[in-house]
């Protein structure tokens, strides 16, 4: 994902230009925030101009192949605005530049300055020794970095709705991934931290709010280790975040199955403003492939918590991910796959082709799967997600839901776009409305009328 965070006009001469473009997931969106709020500190203003911006800064993501692509491409772009615009500065951020460092530095000319994601919270010292003269280009350091009560952050997001980032790191060590030794090991904030933010988010407007993590199920545990006393644990965090007053929403992102326990469910399940929405990346359900990826479950036991999660809450949305192509997953291990996604009819899925990762377990090992065969299944998986997601957009048709109006649509201003609360904002589809009217950020209950693959369409009713 590519998002340019935007704040507020910059048309005042003589103040320091920025333009940010923040690549990749919404926790590497809290950084750009983070970075964009150390920055204005110190007299710089964002504009969404790149070719006005004396600065600019690309917060970059390096999870997979194509997210790195991405990346690397926008750079090239943005350095074309040190010969056509006024910029004086190209910084390289993020996830991208802390997983290669010097390679980068070497490959990259255009930029000026890279900044590893254990170094970005201090790009306003390292902007300000530039401009004194410093010639050093690489600030890297160990991830160890951990956003405080008095950090500042700028929301880039409607007003309305803000991303809550708890944790950084992972505990996790699954074979394809790679997020640990770019981010380090988990790092908890203190709880007492968290809910203050949520307090002056809400009291800023924000009504929804989506908690972020690596995942969001070992949330507490490096704390409650070092100290028996802490009181940091994931169903303790829901019931204090769900007490502050102004948040309609709260949805959590990123819960994987084998830490969801009965006593999270529970509390899910009793408190209103507590989005009905799990997120849970399984990845697979062979059990074979699922081992092979060092997952901490099996397809008995993960097929346990669904059901779990369905008897206590029948309404709740489940959404998760899933990679093909992971070497050695024959197309038994496929076959599987499909057959457990028509029996569970979930209703969201997204789809990883794998790609071999430097410096991981997966990309180390024998098996690996030919580009033609993971598109292949790839396309199997996603064709029969399409069918059960038409099929469960149809029986929308003719209920009335609440509905957080976002704005005019994206693809007609003859529209209003809007989300209801199983919707998951830039992931999921969205509900178009076609009569009615309704202020941004209001939530408002819509009768839906039509139902497209994604999308639904409704009318505002009183």
């Amino acid at each position: 994902m590519s998002k340019t965070p935007t704040v507020a006009p910059s048309s005042v001469d003589g103040l320091k230009k920025v333009h940010f473009v923040s690549l990749g997931c919404p926790k590497n969106l809290v950084d750009s925030e983070i970075m964009l709020g150390q920055m204005m500190k110190q007299g710089y203003v964002v504009t969404d101009a790149p070719e006005e911006a004396e600065t600019i800064v690309v917060n970059t993501c390096g999870f997979i192949e194509d997210a790195k692509k991405e990346s690397i491409q926008k750079v090239l772009e943005m350095a074309g605005y040190k010969e056509t615009g006024k910029a004086k500065n190209l910084v390289v951020a993020g996830c991208l530049t802390q997983r290669y460092k010097e390679d980068l530095v070497e490959g990259l000319p255009e930029a000026d300055l890279f900044v590893g994601s254990g170094e970005f919270q201090k790009i306003a010292e390292i902007l300000k020794a530039r401009e004194e003269g410093s010639t050093e280009k690489r600030y890297f350091n160990l991830p160890t970095y951990l956003q405080q009560e008095d950090t500042p952050r700028v929301n880039s997001g409607p007003a309305y709705r803000a991303y809550l980032k708890i944790s950084e790191g992972c505990l996790k060590r699954c074979a394809f991934c790679a997020i640990p030794k770019i981010r380090g090991n988990l790092q908890s904030r203190k709880l007492a931290s968290i809910v203050s933010e949520a307090k002056l988010l809400a009291a800023g407007g924000v009504k929804e709010i989506n908690i972020i993590s690596h995942d969001f199920t070992d949330y507490g545990w490096d704390l409650r280790r070092k100290d028996d006393a802490a009181i940091e644990r994931p169903e303790e965090l829901l019931r204090q975040i769900s007490d502050v007053k102004g948040l309609q929403w709260i949805r959590l992102l990123y819960l994987y199955p084998d830490g969801i326990t009965d006593e999270m469910i529970e509390v899910i399940k009793t408190r209103p403003n507590l989005v009905k929405y799990f997120d849970m990346p399984l990845q697979h359900v062979s059990n074979r492939v699922l081992k092979s990826m060092n997952r901490k479950m099996t397809r008995e036991e993960i097929t346990e918590r669904l059901a779990r999660i369905r008897s206590e809450i029948p309404e709740a949305v489940i959404r998760t991910q899933f990679i093909v192509g992971f070497p050695g997953e024959t197309e038994e291990d496929f076959q599987e796959l499909l057959e457990f996604v028509r029996e569970q009819r979930f209703d969201r899925v997204g789809c990883f082709q794998y790609s071999p990762e430097d410096n991981t377990a997966g990309g180390k090992m024998d098996g690996q799967i030919d580009e033609e065969t993971k598109q292949r299944r790839h396309d199997e998986l996603m064709e029969l997600q399409l069918e059960i997601s038409r099929e469960k957009h149809q029986a929308f048709i003719g209920k009335t839901v609440p509905v957080l109006v976002e704005g005019l649509s994206d693809e007609t201003e003859l529209l209003l776009q809007g989300r209801m609360s199983q919707q998951a904002p830039e992931i999921d589809g969205v509900v178009l409305i076609n009569d009615g009217t309704a202020a941004v950020g209001e939530i408002v209950n819509v009768r839906i009328t039509e139902s497209h693959d994604y999308d639904l369409v409704g009318e505002i009713v009183n």
